[in-house]
This record gives structure tokens, C-alpha cells and sequence, in this order.
């Protein structure tokens, strides 16, 4: 396993990480949830990625048990959530208030059954809220020792900077990540978000690298009825017959270098520096090592080329 730092910062994360969206506490139980956070430490992942809201909350209760059932030390793993969005009906609960974020907190470290968080984000902005209450209240949360480091997630680059000279402002602890959401066919951060994190020394996780699964190619011929990649609005945006396409013959390259086309979507995505992790979804320990194998595959330049003849899709600058 690779490991890169979390920009300016010291902290090594697994440049393949594991996250619980859409699965952990959702549409797998215990048993593989476990079986996966097991295949994964024995790789060499150390990150995994949650949220409050993930299954409201079940997420996180099936990862905090697993660790305990596989009597993982603490000290081993980095482990993040995320608040923002509605956890119940009540008017408080939501957003980026000082009120929500204190408690969404102690909510995550309840049910993870840990003492801190490594990682803490702002899971989108709130205009609602002064932009000094939330960073004042991240950084009593770090001061408080219930988070280590915070970050912001889907904000657009005008955000980031507005949070960082807020922070400077104050003399509070920085924004040290951003986690948007960057793939192959959705490259909408190489043109402002990228730059602006790297500027400001901050590191970059990224969510749904292989496009909730149509990088993986087995959606070559179509979403098959009742399945839930049936329902899924990211996949519905993303499912053109241009994209299928670009998967078709990414697939024919993948195949022609020995490797996946989702080892190549992933390869792709850390051929960043500024991308400290790229953040993957499994429900089987096999796709968690497929995953994991990306992490050794180096992109020639003349792959990359290739690449961009087949996506046609780069960001104008």
C-alpha cells in the first residue's frame, strides 16, 4: 500500500481508502461489512470514510462494531465523518450550526464507540450559518480533542478560500481536506477546486472514483431493472451512451495493460499528487483487494495520453 500525506500535514492516509456510503448499515450486514474492514486492514488501508447521515447512522454503528469484534487498536486507523444533513425532523438538527455540529460530534463518537475522530467534515456548505461559527466551533472541537483535523466536502473553490482566510482571521486551526466528488467522468475540480487546495496546502480525498460503478464496466450493456444502481440519481446523470462508450474502450486499454478498467479509473485518479486518497465502496473482501492493487499502477505517459484521446472531457482552463 501507498501512503501520502494529507497536504501540509503529517498524517499518512492509505492512498486507497474504504468508505460506507450507499453499503455499511444499508444493504450489507454485519458479517460483510466486517469481512471488509478485515481485508482491508490487511492490505494496508487505514482510512475509512463515514458520516452521520450514511444509513442515519447505522453506518457508523456496524463500522464502530466491527473494529471492536476485530479488536483493531485505535491508533491504527484513520477515521472520519461528516455532518451536515438532516439526521431527524427537528429544526436544530441539521446544517452547520455550533448546536449540530457539537452534537452531530458526540452522535458519531457514540455510536462509532471511539474517543475522537481523525477526520472531521462540513458535508457541504451552509449559508445559513456564519462562516466564523463554523470554524470557530471546529476549532474548539480540535482543541477539545474530539476531532484532530477538519475539512470541508463539495465545496466549490470560492468556499475553501473564504473558510481558510476565515480561519486565518481567528488564528484557528485550518481546514486541512476537502473531499468533492472526482472520477473519470466527472473532472469538474481540475479547474478551480485542485489549484485552490493545493495553494492553500490542504489534501484531497476523493469520493466515488470509479462513478458508483460504471468504471468498474459491468454497466456496459445498461443498469439491469431492480437493482439499486437502478435508482441512483449519480448513476442516472452519468449513464449517456457517450460515457458507456468512453467505459467500452478505457476497457480495451485496461485489458491490453493486464489490469482492470476500475484499476485504471483509480490508477488515474492518484495519478495526482494534490489526491491524498481515493475512497472506494465494496461489499465483498475481493473487491477490496481488486481495489487495493490499484495502488501500485503506475500510467505511462503515453497511457495518459491514450486516456485523454478516449474522454475528451478535460476541464477548460
Amino acid at each position: 500500500m501507498e501512503y501520502r500525506n494529507l497536504g501540509r500535514s503529517s498524517l499518512k492516509v492509505s492512498a486507497i481508502s474504504l468508505g460506507a456510503w450507499l453499503t455499511f448499515g444499508g444493504t450489507e450486514d454485519i458479517e460483510a461489512t466486517q469481512a471488509c474492514i478485515k481485508t482491508a486492514l490487511e492490505q494496508g488501508i487505514n482510512f475509512f470514510d463515514l458520516a452521520d447521515v450514511y444509513a442515519g447512522g447505522e453506518a457508523e454503528s456496524v463500522v464502530g462494531r466491527a473494529i471492536r469484534d476485530l479488536g483493531v487498536s485505535r491508533h491504527h486507523l484513520v477515521l472520519s465523518s461528516k455532518a451536515f444533513w438532516p439526521m431527524s425532523g427537528d429544526v436544530n438538527d441539521r446544517g452547520l450550526s455550533r448546536k449540530h455540529l457539537m452534537e452531530s460530534v458526540e452522535g458519531s463518537l457514540r455510536r462509532l464507540g471511539v474517543d475522537y475522530l481523525d477526520l472531521y467534515f462540513c458535508h457541504r456548505f451552509d449559508p445559513e450559518t456564519p462562516l466564523d461559527e463554523v470554524v470557530r466551533a471546529m476549532d474548539d472541537l480540535v482543541h477539545q480533542g474530539k476531532i484532530l483535523y477538519w475539512g470541508t466536502s463539495v465545496w466549490t473553490a470560492a468556499q475553501i478560500e473564504a473558510a481558510v482566510g476565515t480561519a486565518m482571521r481567528f488564528n484557528a486551526y485550518l481546514p486541512q481536506v476537502e473531499q468533492p466528488r472526482y472520477n473519470m467522468l466527472d473532472r469538474h475540480i481540475e479547474s478551480e477546486i485542485l489549484p485552490t487546495v493545493v495553494k492553500n496546502g490542504m489534501g484531497v480525498v476523493v469520493f466515488s472514483p470509479l462513478a458508483q460503478g460504471l468504471l468498474t464496466g459491468k454497466y456496459n450493456a445498461g443498469i439491469p431493472d431492480g437493482t439499486r444502481a437502478a435508482n441512483s440519481r449519480w448513476l442516472e446523470r452519468d449513464m449517456t451512451d457517450l460515457n458507456l462508450e468512453r467505459v467500452r474502450r478505457l476497457s480495451v486499454l485496461a485489458e491490453e495493460m493486464g489490469i482492470t478498467v476500475a484499476q485504471l479509473a483509480l490508477a488515474w485518479v492518484l495519478r495526482w499528487p494534490a489526491i491524498s486518497s481515493a475512497i472506494t465502496g465494496a461489499t465483498k473482501p475481493q473487491h477490496v483487494q481488486a481495489n487495493v492493487a490499484a495502488a501500485g499502477v503506475r500510467l505511462s505517459e503515453d497511457v495518459l495520453t491514450e486516456i485523454e484521446q478516449i474522454l475528451e472531457n478535460a476541464p477548460k482552463s
